[in-house]
């Protein structure tokens, strides 16, 4: 029976290894299906290669929703060693579509903060979507602020479709709590690291994602609006979501390319749904070697490295037209 989640591009991937799995499933196979498996596994092997080397925007965007990619619960487990989950921002209610607690990564205490979407539709409701609410921005910037009081790294999880879009968010100040995040962010004196690992949508990703180094999952991406929403405004219709994420140059290489993020986290060969662990020792050795780095410096540094880095960020340059260029109204 194929996999529930099957993407469309990787259909040949599942029908090679279904083939694979009836040939192994032989108690004692001669020699020539003996060959036939191992060159079967190196056929899964280069399709792999071939269709993930090649994806689309609007492919890696379905990989970035995948059911099964790991999740920020998934990385809690696998990265840290103890962990200790925090709650509530004193003034409301505790947000779970933010977690937040104190990690042990190998030696290194830090605190951690991340969206989490949830898997089945239980989850999914408790967690609303990954979708946060003001008191979720308030509750990730409190523990934050204590994190810098101890004087302990911060790491930031992002992975949302956008913050919650309700009456009742907006009536308790969404735009606002996100505004004042991205400004308290800023003057933290303690080192920030964000990754991207699935979804980046909007404000709701900003909220907790300023920081001295900025990293993608490779078969993530991060944008100020999803393709479907750019189609509708656009094109005015969800049909044209293709064009609207190639157009958006949302992808983890657009990103690198344009200075936007600072690191490009590869994934597994087939992305990071097929290999859960594997995606977690290499996120563990980007966050260990970044969280070293910059502790080397001190506070003062960071904030003035962090400042340059944002306002830079968009920075153009104006040339000078020739007299064989066209101006304007031309």
């Amino acid at each position: 029976m194929p996999p529930i989640n099957q993407l469309i591009f990787e259909r040949p991937i599942y029908a090679l290894e279904d083939r694979l799995a009836e040939l192994e499933q032989q108690p004692d196979p001669p020699a020539d299906v003996k060959s036939s498996i191992r060159e079967l596994r190196l056929q899964i092997t280069q399709k792999r290669r071939e269709i993930f080397e090649n994806l689309d925007a609007w492919e890696i965007t379905q990989v970035a929703r995948h059911p099964e990619r790991p999740q920020t619960l998934d990385y809690i487990e696998l990265l840290f060693d103890e962990f200790f989950e925090l709650h509530g921002d004193k003034a409301f209610r505790d947000d779970s579509s933010i977690l937040t607690g104190f990690g042990k990564l190998d030696s290194t205490k830090v605190l951690f903060v991340g969206h989490h979407k949830g898997r089945d539709l239980r989850e999914r409701e408790a967690h609303n979507y990954g979708m946060a609410h003001p008191e979720g921005y308030r509750k990730a910037l409190g523990k934050m602020r204590m994190a810098a009081k101890f004087g302990l790294p911060i790491i930031c999880f992002i992975d949302t479709p956008g913050a919650y879009p309700g009456i009742e968010a907006e009536e308790r100040g969404q735009a606002y709590s996100i505004a004042y995040n991205l400004r308290e962010m800023s003057k933290l004196p303690t080192p920030i690291v964000c990754v991207v690992i699935g979804e980046g949508g909007s404000g709701g990703a900003l909220g907790i994602g300023i920081g001295d180094h900025i990293a993608m999952l490779q078969f993530s991406y991060y944008s100020v609006i999803s393709p479907e929403g750019c189609a509708g405004i656009l094109w005015k219709h969800v049909d044209f979501r293709e064009q609207a994420a190639k157009a958006l140059k949302f992808t983890s290489s657009d990103l690198s390319r344009l200075g936007v993020i600072d690191e490009m986290i590869p994934e597994p060969l087939g992305a990071a749904h097929r290999d859960h662990r594997q995606m977690a020792m290499v996120m563990k050795a980007s966050l260990n070697e970044n969280i070293r780095r910059l502790s080397e410096f001190s506070s003062e540094e960071l904030l003035a490295r962090r400042y340059d880095k944002f306002r830079q960020l968009g920075v153009f340059e104006e040339t000078a037209l020739t007299d064989s260029e066209p101006t304007a109204g031309s």
